[in-house]
């Protein structure tokens, strides 16, 4: 029997390889503003963007380039969030400042179009979709939070927090409801009945993202102090720390197979660790501070958006990608 060590010894190594020969980035035009979330459709074949420039852009991955196939438009305001349907890698949903969620059919370039529009309270800022598909959560700018039923996309509750809440998201067996909070803590609740039943004194800091393994053995958040904690979601205890960034982490992924973290600040790069070391894997160089990251669901390639200026100084709505081929 393999010892477990000489595993994790074996991955570091061959994905420090891999990214040697595979450490390229790729720049992509998506939107004509700063964008502010990117997610990958389940199967991988698709990438979606949103942005300040009010749309939602939708493209193809074909080999190491990415194809614009749509540009999403209804949203009235700055497009802050989207997240796909965990197992229909048709649609995704998108949350707005105009007080609206829109969920979008992303089936081919000249059918794409808006499925539904809920109306909200307040201007959205976070969303996410049940691991089941069967509700969506939205959260504003006033801390309420509102489910919705997919099957009606009628809304069928809403909390109110007295705390800023940050990010919000279910655990993968769809039983529990996580988000984050101002005070630095992770407040976790039963679901589908919403009774608060443990909080988390996470970080001395406001405790400003989350997200599950894949693999549903570890969560991880990211702070104001610069930290990323990684939690046993069993034990619900903290097992480790990364401490290589110096700003503010505003945004993490965990790769497809659970085993590396990537997590991006203001910091100009976004570090690649090793989830059951912690150590470094690799380091993505960025010119300017990142907004958000995705793993691709299969692939070792992580898409990401960071504050880019075009050569007048505008906001440019640039989508990259890193752990291309790099060339000979």
């Amino acid at each position: 029997m393999v010892d477990i060590n000489s595993k994790i010894n074996s991955y570091y190594k061959h994905m420090q390889r891999h990214f040697q020969s595979h450490g390229r980035t790729k720049d992509f035009v998506g939107h004509s503003s700063k964008v502010h979330s990117v997610g990958w459709s389940c199967g991988g074949r698709h990438l979606a963007s949103c942005s300040f420039d009010k749309t939602v852009s939708v493209y193809t991955l074909e080999k190491e380039r990415l194809v614009k196939e749509c540009t999403m438009k209804g949203h009235s305001d700055s497009v802050d969030q989207l997240c796909w349907h965990p197992t229909n890698p048709n649609l995704l949903v998108s949350a707005s400042g105009d007080k609206t969620i829109r969920v979008w059919d992303a089936r081919n370039s000249s059918n794409s179009k808006c499925t539904d529009v809920v109306s909200t309270k307040g201007e959205n800022i976070n969303i996410c979709w049940s691991p089941n598909g069967n509700t969506i959560a939205v959260g504003n700018k006033e801390d309420l939070i509102t489910f919705i039923d997919t099957r009606t996309f009628k809304i069928m509750r809403e909390e109110q927090f007295k705390f800023e809440v940050n990010e919000i998201s279910w655990n993968n067996t769809n039983d529990l409801f996580f988000l984050t909070n101002g005070h630095g803590c992770v407040i976790i609740l039963n679901y589908p009945n919403l009774k608060q039943i443990q909080t988390l004194n996470a970080h001395p800091a406001n405790c400003i993202c989350i997200k599950f393994d894949p693999k549903g053995k570890y969560f991880a958040t990211g702070s104001a102090d610069a930290l990323v904690s990684l939690w046993d979601l069993d034990e619900l205890c903290c097992v480790r720390c990364f401490s290589r960034l110096d700003w503010p982490v505003r945004t993490i992924s965990f790769s497809h197979d659970g085993q590396m973290l990537a997590s991006a600040s203001e910091d100009l790069l976004i570090d690649i660790a090793m989830v059951e070391t912690g150590e470094k894997i690799a380091e993505v160089p960025c010119s300017t501070p990142t907004f958000t990251v995705a793993w691709h669901p299969k692939e070792p390639i992580l898409a990401f958006a960071c504050d880019d200026k075009d050569k007048h100084d505008r906001d440019a709505g640039t989508i990259k990608l890193f752990g291309l081929q790099s060339s000979s």
